[in-house]
């Protein structure tokens, strides 16, 4: 299942480690995003009901110089969460840097594979509660294939994180990638290819899309390893929602949640009651479709997919034992950020999504750290005043739009 192309890919990767990392800032932060972070896995993949004493098998397939590893890695380290995560991509480029990071932490719970992804089917590895494959398959000769091979070591039950490109927020990018090929042809040297790359980023026509498009920064901050990949990439496809569940549907998987789910909604994006009313006629894909179209500014699709054969089952929100907890801001620190309207106002790729909450959110926010029940918190609430008739209407709307902005989640049972 290689070509010419994915030679040339490998060859790529190798020169150019993706994406650019110093293994000494690892000091300093923690790099995090989605798919892969623990806290979306508990609560996206296995709904909030998997135990966290239950071992977590993770596999970052096409892993890259360690993002989404060292970020699994590091979270479920901290947690004291018992399991571990198996790194594997071919590139020894990107082995070194990725390794030389999770010593910097001290991180003991990763295992290491220098291989493809499509040689998992037989590898002998696995299975795997959880498999990440982000910014992989689009570059693949089949895709389709690639996703079968992910699907081949995925324990009964388990879910997969993907990314993938999106068309509509690349606009610019394929044009420039063509442009590319006529000044900068792939039997170049890379470092002569990279050069004329940034003479033309340097000297494009005011006119071109790729000038107006702020949804990406690889060609900015990314360094010659970003450039590279975003513009002389020599394959790449981007996916737009329809195209990616018919991927899906390949391999027996099925979308449990687009992030973030309020990205995929439309009806915030349409004010005109006729028009939300028939956008809510659609099936849950051609809405994620229209959003998509609506928004024009996704760049990437990111979502967590199970098989069509095991449908997630969800914790309730409302039961008393339910405990919530903030993505990466703590609950407690939300209410200080909410607008006079109640609105938490959101920026998602430079378009605003403002989030409604009711009158009693900040107080409900105020004692969700974490640790906090559901059931607790309403004990409090009403030891101040607050009837329990209130909190039983305000909490579920509360964690109803904050879950859909994938900002507050419910902790899995111990």
């Amino acid at each position: 299942m290689t070509d010419a192309t994915d030679a040339k890919l490998a060859a790529q990767y190798e020169a150019y480690p993706y994406p650019k990392r110093d293994p000494r800032e690892e000091a300093k932060r923690l790099i995090v995003g989605s798919p892969g972070h623990l806290r979306e896995i508990d609560h996206w993949v296995f709904g909030a009901t998997r135990s966290v004493g239950t071992p977590l098998r993770a596999l970052i397939a096409g892993g890259g110089t360690g993002d989404a590893t060292i970020m699994l890695a590091q979270q479920m380290a901290r947690a004291n969460r018992p399991g571990s995560v198996t790194w594997l991509d071919r590139s020894t480029g990107a082995l070194r840097v990725a390794q030389e990071r999770a010593s910097v932490r001290g991180l003991t719970n990763i295992v290491w594979e220098q291989r493809s992804l499509l040689d998992l089917p037989g590898s002998g590895l696995g299975p795997f509660d959880y498999i990440d494959c982000c910014g992989v398959l689009h570059h693949l000769p089949d895709p389709a294939a690639g996703l079968r091979a992910l699907t081949s070591v995925l324990a009964p039950g388990g879910g997969i994180g993907l990314m993938v490109y999106a068309p509509h927020g690349r606009t610019g990018v394929y044009m420039l990638q063509d442009a590319l090929r006529l000044l900068a042809p792939e039997d170049e040297a890379p470092p002569a290819r990279i050069e004329t790359a940034r003479r033309v980023l340097r000297h494009l026509p005011e006119t071109a899309w790729f000038r107006f498009n702020r949804n990406f920064q690889d060609h900015i901050s990314g360094g010659d390893a970003g450039v590279f990949d975003l513009l002389l990439n020599p394959r790449d496809r981007a996916y737009t929602v329809p195209q990616l569940a018919a991927l899906l549907a390949t391999a027996g998987l099925e979308a449990t949640a687009w992030m973030e789910p309020l990205r995929y909604d439309p009806l915030p994006l349409l004010p005109d009651p006729r028009l939300r009313a028939r956008a809510e006629a659609l099936d849950p894909t051609a809405r994620a479709a229209l959003a998509e179209a609506l928004a024009g500014n996704m760049c990437v699709h990111v979502l967590y997919c199970r098989r069509t054969t095991e449908p997630v089952t969800r914790a309730d929100p409302r039961n008393p034992e339910a405990i919530p907890v903030g993505r990466e801001m703590p609950g407690p620190e939300m209410p200080r950020f909410l607008q006079p309207d109640g609105t938490l106002p959101l920026l998602m790729d430079g378009l605003r999504m403002p989030v409604r909450l009711p009158a009693l959110a900040p107080a409900i926010l105020s004692l969700a750290d974490g640790t906090n029940s559901v059931g607790t918190i309403a004990a409090t609430l009403e030891a101040r005043g607050t009837p329990p008739a209130t909190f039983a209407r305000a909490w579920p709307e509360t964690f109803h739009a904050l879950e859909h902005a994938n900002r507050l989640l419910l902790v899995p049972p111990g």
